[in-house]
């Protein structure tokens, strides 16, 4: 049985190179934030939106339970995962980026099904991690903690102080080969791509693109 665990959406990134809030881009129709937190939803008990310093909770109050600001603000991603992780009601927490547009539920359920005994469940490949398509127990919080006030910013300094479970790709190929689920939109041509292979409606359309990057960078 899957344990029940809150979800987050991280949703303060600055977008720079969008040139646009990336949450609010149009996908299928609808802000891409909507389909973000319709399948978060379907995994998540609570869908949580941590916005950045500043939030807009306006904006995204239709799509989330609670809309929370960073504790630390201007750390990047850490601040985000922190804000989301300290408010939840579950001791675990799904956290996701709010720039995914194909995120796969049954690969959610899964993360947060192998969790039991880690504090942290996050994807391993050659190109490094993914910590924004990861699960988080709140027990995380006091390294993250220690790490935002030690001045560091990069999303996976933490690691050796916590127990991490590392996923391999060839643990999920039965869900996701390609890894579309972590594909991120950070261009107006990744927009323009994910729009043009998202299906047409009625139609269930062709895979995505595999996913060939990595969020494995200091945030």
């Amino acid at each position: 049985m899957t344990p029940p665990a809150s979800g987050v959406i991280l949703a303060g990134g600055a977008s720079r190179r969008m040139g646009r809030d990336k949450a609010f881009l149009e996908f299928e129709g609808r802000p891409l934030i909507a389909r973000i937190a319709d399948q978060v939803r379907l995994v998540g008990r609570e869908v949580i939106v941590a916005g950045g310093a500043e939030p807009d909770a306006a904006r995204y109050a239709p799509f989330a339970d609670r809309c929370v600001a960073d504790v630390y603000p201007d750390v990047g991603t850490l601040g985000g995962i922190h804000a989301g992780l300290q408010v939840a009601r579950h001791d675990l927490a799904l956290v996701v980026a709010c720039d995914m547009p194909f995120l796969n539920p049954d690969l959610l359920a899964w993360f947060v099904a192998v969790a039991e005994g880690w504090d942290l469940v996050v994807l391993k490949h050659e190109q490094g991690v993914e910590p924004l398509h990861a699960v988080y127990r709140k027990t995380c919080l006091p390294a993250i903690e220690a790490t935002i006030r030690s001045g560091e910013r990069c999303a996976f300094a933490f690691y050796d102080q916590i127990r991490v479970r590392f996923v391999a790709p060839a643990e999920i190929a039965h869900l996701d080969p390609a890894l579309s689920s972590f594909r991120n939109l950070n261009t107006p041509e990744d927009w323009h791509a994910a729009v043009a292979q998202a299906p047409a409606p009625g139609k269930n359309g062709g895979p995505p693109a595999p996913y060939t990057g990595s969020r494995s960078l200091p945030a």
